[in-house]
């Protein structure tokens, strides 16, 4: 039996995470499979990078979840994917960068005035989405796939029951909100009858995800960029959340310097192969503080059984059945829980916002990022996530203290 402990947390590991995990490729229009191959296959990158130091478990990133799904709608699959990479290339970049001049280079080029409006700028921009999905439309409110009423049933009970297991949940239930609110919406969902199980039946057993490599598209990396820049950041908060977990510095050794370029390297690894970036899990943070399992050799077996599952093409066609309306309840929660991260971390840092150059750098970016303003570069337009970082970091560099 102790032989067997270790993958069984493993596994374990791996039901935490699921639901987040599978959601964001959902979300997007990509493939699940894709992104649960690409999930272990990061995490065992990130292994290699950091020796095999920090209790990980590396899965598809929210923060991406509007600028991804953007960019699937204008560009399609294979451009996005360029500029996923591309994004995991600028981690390289910044461990470089910490590698070079140390930690505190990070905070002063990203300081929280900068990445707050960022942040919240994610988190809101595809909120007419969540509303649309949770009503029973499509994405842009053009089609009404599920009738309202049962739609909003549907959505409402799944929200409400994420909101529940979040703030009431005991032990392992806690870390699993999104889990139980994806479920309690499916099944109120079959008793209405709105469940499609036709691909479910036609899907094999076993078959290689459907890949989709990347192909170079300048507009979609320009836009992508800086979009990293608050995953890179959260990233720091999640090293040192998991270095007060585990009792060890992290942030020191490994260090910075390789925790960023494992998850930069993995993102980058995961657009290769059309799936979503990585990021590390708090859900699996949570999970570690919880079971006391700091041996990273437990996030090696979920990564394996991560890739394991990727073949079951059954899978990928299961997770394909969950209708609008479901997605739409947990997304309403979703996007706003990353805007309100966004407020909290001005909060937190104390930000001055009567200060001058504050307010000019929030509300700016802001207003550019929310408002619909764009810039035409030529080749590519500069708009949205991509332009409200930009805003954001140039005014903190040229405007007076």
């Amino acid at each position: 039996m102790p032989s067997l402990k270790t993958p069984l947390l493993g596994l374990q590991m791996l039901f935490v995470a699921f639901g987040a995990l599978v959601l964001v490729p959902i979300l997007t229009g990509l493939d699940p499979n894709v992104a649960l191959f690409t999930a272990g296959a990061g995490t065992l990158v990130f292994q290699l990078v950091t020796r095999r130091q920090v209790p990980v478990f590396l899965a598809s990133s929210f923060a991406f979840i509007a600028p991804i799904s953007y960019g699937v709608a204008t560009w399609g699959i294979a451009a996005t994917m360029s500029g996923l990479a591309a994004a995991g290339l600028l981690y390289v970049l910044l461990s470089l960068l910490v590698a070079w001049r140390g930690n505190d280079v990070i905070h002063r080029l990203l300081p929280p005035v900068v990445v707050a409006p960022v942040i919240i700028v994610i988190g809101l921009n595809l909120a007419p989405v969540g509303v649309n999905m949770a009503l029973g439309k499509t994405g842009d409110g053009a089609v009404q796939l599920v009738d309202s009423t049962v739609a909003l049933v549907v959505s409402l009970s799944a929200l409400t029951v994420t909101l529940v297991t979040s703030l009431l949940g005991k032990g392992l239930m806690k870390l699993l909100p999104i889990l139980a609110g994806l479920v309690t919406g499916y099944v109120i969902s079959l008793f209405f009858g709105i469940v499609d199980y036709s691909a479910v039946s036609q899907a094999a057993w076993f078959a290689l995800p459907k890949f989709t490599a990347p192909t170079i598209h300048w507009e979609a990396i320009v836009f992508m960029l800086p979009v990293a820049i608050a995953p890179a950041v959260e990233h720091i908060g999640d090293i040192t959340a998991i270095s007060n977990v585990a009792g060890k510095d992290y942030l020191e050794k490994p260090g910075l310097k390789r925790t960023l370029l494992g998850d930069g390297l993995a993102t980058s690894t995961a657009a290769l192969f059309g799936g979503p970036p990585n990021t590390t899990y708090s859900e699996v943070t949570g999970a570690v503080a919880l079971t006391k399992s700091f041996n990273p050799a437990i996030m090696t077996w979920t990564a394996l059984f991560a890739i394991g599952l990727s073949f079951l093409d059954k899978t990928g066609a299961f997770l394909g059945t969950i209708p609008v309306p479901v997605m739409g309840g947990i997304m309403v929660l979703l996007f706003g829980t990353i805007a309100v991260i966004g407020l909290k971390t001005l909060v937190v840092a104390q930000v001055d916002l009567s200060n001058g150059k504050n307010m000019a750098i929030v509300a700016v970016a802001l207003v550019f990022g929310l408002g619909g303003m764009h810039f035409d570069l030529g080749i590519m337009q500069l708009q949205g996530i991509a332009l409200a970082a930009v805003s954001a970091i140039g005014l903190n560099i040229l405007l007076p203290r």
